[in-house]
């Protein structure tokens, strides 16, 4: 598995869809403290969009993953869906016109993808978003070349920051009203990440 392909990809979206759906009342629950609490929703529509087209994507796996951001978005018009859409159609231009990806360009397709949602969302790194796991889960998968120890390293970060940020205020988006409340709190949108990386594991 030295290459990542659209077979790959359509192989990992039911259980990520499963997964999500599972999640989903978690997310809306914690969503509900810091937000307008459909976060949950808004992962699950987009899983079940996903699958809708999962038998129709391109070889082409920069087609594929536009399919993919295109589906999300048409399900979700939530702020956290563009988002992630928007990393999406990152990772559709990297790859445009390749059948295959090497696992070694994962942490270049983050850095893509982090760059993209920082400039569609106006964040920054430290203000307590999917940001700074995204950003994490970049630098551990630096040099790796293999998807079990890619995905374990992604979310091994992704705790972790998790961890470290969740004695702060939240700086950005809906949360930042809270201000203090929302120390002690994970943020929504790193939790709905950890359940994406949850549910890629194959």
């Amino acid at each position: 598995m030295a290459a990542f392909t659209s077979e790959d990809l359509k192989a990992v979206l039911p259980g990520l869809a499963a997964h999500l759906e599972a999640q989903a009342a978690f997310l809306n629950e914690a969503d509900a403290k810091l937000g307008d609490g459909d976060l949950g929703v808004t992962m699950q529509r987009g899983a079940r969009g996903l699958i809708e087209i999962a038998d129709e994507l391109p070889g082409d796996l920069g087609m594929a993953f536009m399919r993919c951001a295109q589906a999300f978005t048409k399900t979700s018009g939530s702020s956290y869906g563009t988002l992630l859409a928007t990393g999406l159609m990152a990772a559709a231009k990297a790859c445009k016109g390749r059948e295959a990806v090497p696992w070694s360009e994962t942490a270049a397709l983050l850095g893509g993808a982090l760059e993209a949602m920082m400039a569609r969302g106006k964040g920054a790194l430290g203000e307590k978003t999917v940001l700074d796991v995204l950003d994490a889960a970049r630098a551990a998968t630096e040099g790796l070349d293999a998807p079990g120890p890619l995905h374990q390293a992604a979310l091994q970060a992704t705790e972790e920051t998790m961890e470290r940020m969740r004695g702060q205020p939240a700086r950005q988006g809906r949360a930042r009203m809270f201000a203090e409340k929302s120390v002690g709190l994970d943020d929504p949108g790193m939790l709905a990440f950890r359940a994406l990386l949850e549910g890629l594991k194959g």
